[in-house]
């Protein structure tokens, strides 16, 4: 099956160029020059994934962001935005998105986010509760909200993505190229240390004892491991 793409870009060349690119990667793709079309375009045709640019006339990436979470939860939004913008990209993500990529990307990693956000779509059972928990924590992944012992945890987006992504592979030894690589669409083994810390924080925030953590494990020379149910 081709998925279908939809790309919301107001800048021409660049619209012109990435549905180019996409299609040679053997998508079907659908293009909007701005916010207003994108959300239309969204809401009637079936898109399996949508690129959505944060700065677009008629109505802005956030505005077509939280209309289209409203009304698809199912469908996964990838945020483009230029480097100066990163905290915008951050709300965006808090709102709805998925993932986000600054300009200027390289095309390989911008296909290995579109990739793996419809590998994670396609994989999802729609009978799966939206709600999990362990130990004292909850977790509202449509709503995107976490607690710990009933009071609200503020992880980053990409802390988020993070403890979604091991619960999603729970019980499997995940390596932290993999880690860069799915999360966060790098693939310079330089920025382990980055997964690292972003493990330390997660601990930090879900864990009773951080230094001696139940739920994120490490797995020493290999990676780490999600284990919900703690011995």
């Amino acid at each position: 099956m081709n998925h279908r793409v939809l790309l919301v870009e107001d800048e021409e060349g660049l619209r012109m160029f990435l549905g180019d690119s996409l299609r040679n990667e053997g998508y079907k793709v659908e293009l909007a020059s701005d916010g207003e079309e994108g959300l239309e375009k969204a809401l009637a045709l079936p898109i399996d994934l949508v690129i959505l640019d944060l700065m677009l006339p008629r109505r802005s990436g956030f505005e077509v962001c939280e209309a289209l979470r409203s009304a698809r939860r199912d469908v996964p939004i990838l945020m483009l935005t230029a480097l100066s913008q990163t905290e915008n990209a951050v709300k965006g993500l808090k709102i709805g998105a998925d993932d986000y990529v600054t300009k200027p990307f390289e095309m390989d990693e911008l296909m290995a986010r579109v990739g793996a956000l419809l590998r994670r779509a396609s994989g999802q059972n729609s009978s799966e509760p939206a709600v999990h928990e362990f130990g004292s924590v909850r977790i509202d992944f449509k709503g995107t909200e976490v607690t710990r012992n009933g009071r609200r945890v503020d992880l980053s987006a990409r802390e988020f993505q993070l403890l979604r992504y091991l619960m999603e592979h729970a019980g499997e030894t995940i390596s932290r190229d993999r880690l860069l690589k799915e999360v966060w669409g790098y693939e310079a083994k330089i920025y382990t240390r980055t997964v690292d810390m972003r493990i330390a924080s997660l601990r930090q925030q879900i864990e009773d004892d951080p230094k001696q953590p139940k739920f994120i494990l490490t797995v020493q020379g290999l990676g780490y491991k999600f284990r919900a149910e703690p011995d």
